[in-house]
């Protein structure tokens, strides 16, 4: 299989294994690409993309958009903060503005669950979901799985485990959709608040002691709280959090075998992870940050290459 079989990136949740494998294939040949001493590629010259972000974002959006400049493509940036939306404008209007601006390609973030998808049935041009509520991110469970294939060799019949605030992540479902679909076992690990009741239904286990759960995994993806999602407590206080779900070298060190660190970013140093966990060889976390790049590069050209059809 030489092409996607979906023309939009809307979920994990739509795609099929040969598709994570040919945007693995393809982003191995990108990762030889950014580390040239001539990053760019003239592969995208004729493709505009507008990156649409209704909610802040600082390391996907830069991601993105050294990923869009790295193939040479046409970039224009929309931050709703300074747009029309403040004015009343509706997402659909927002969006055929731009695209009678001849945009090829939308890379969106939303807080709306399905926005992507509604503007995907509505729009003309090929649709990334660069978040949609806490619901998913699809590039950031690619990038994740990418990650643990790296330094692991592969993700099938590994054990991994997502820490955290499961809840609140669309981090964590893209992710358990991601390395199900590998062939890797999932495991979640927190506090039972930040543990949605559907969470069996996805097949993935479910630990509340975090010893356990890291005497059990080769990865452990750290997630931070998601403080600014949540109405109410979730849980007494964050040293009580830290406490019980919180990683440090003792702690690491003390297991039966040595596991990886992963954390999606940004990273609440001395909460989730400490700084030295964060910063040890046991952690993968700059990798994925420069994986990011290379697997975005691959979507967006993998994507652009059926526009050109």
């Amino acid at each position: 299989m030489s092409e996607l079989s979906v023309n939009h990136l809307l979920g994990i949740k739509y795609l099929k294994e040969q598709d994570i494998q040919l945007i693995f294939e393809t982003a191995d040949h990108f990762k030889e690409v950014i580390n040239r001493p001539i990053k760019k590629v003239p592969s995208l010259r004729d493709i505009t993309i507008a990156n649409l972000f209704f909610e802040n974002s600082t390391r996907t959006k830069l991601s993105f958009e050294l990923a869009e400049k790295r193939l040479s493509a046409d970039v224009i940036n929309f931050s709703s903060a300074q747009s029309s939306v403040k004015k009343g404008e509706t997402l659909i209007d927002t969006v055929n503005n731009i695209l009678s601006m001849k945009v090829d390609m939308v890379v969106m973030r939303h807080p709306n669950p399905g926005a992507g998808v509604f503007l995907s049935k509505h729009v003309k041009a090929s649709i990334i979901n660069a978040g949609d509520g806490a619901h998913e991110h699809p590039t950031q469970a690619l990038l994740d799985s990418y990650s643990i294939r790296e330094r692991l060799g592969d993700v099938k019949g590994k054990k991994v485990v997502i820490v955290g605030d499961i809840l609140h992540s669309r981090v964590a479902l893209s992710n358990i959709f991601a390395l199900q679909l590998q062939g890797a076992q999932v495991m979640v690990c927190g506090p039972k608040t930040l543990i949605p009741k559907y969470i069996n239904k996805l097949g993935v286990k479910v630990e509340t002691n975090l010893r356990k759960a890291l005497n059990w995994c080769d990865v452990a993806n750290m997630l931070r709280v998601q403080n600014e999602r949540m109405e109410i407590s979730y849980f007494p206080s964050t040293r009580e959090y830290t406490q019980q779900f919180g990683v440090n070298k003792d702690l690491l060190n003390s297991l039966d075998k040595e596991i990886t660190i992963m954390h999606p970013g940004p990273i609440n140093r001395g909460v989730e992870i400490t700084s030295d966990v964060a910063d040890s060889k046991q952690a993968i976390i700059l990798n994925q940050v420069e994986n990011g790049v290379a697997i975005r590069m691959a979507v967006i050209y993998l994507l652009a290459s059926k526009i050109k059809q």
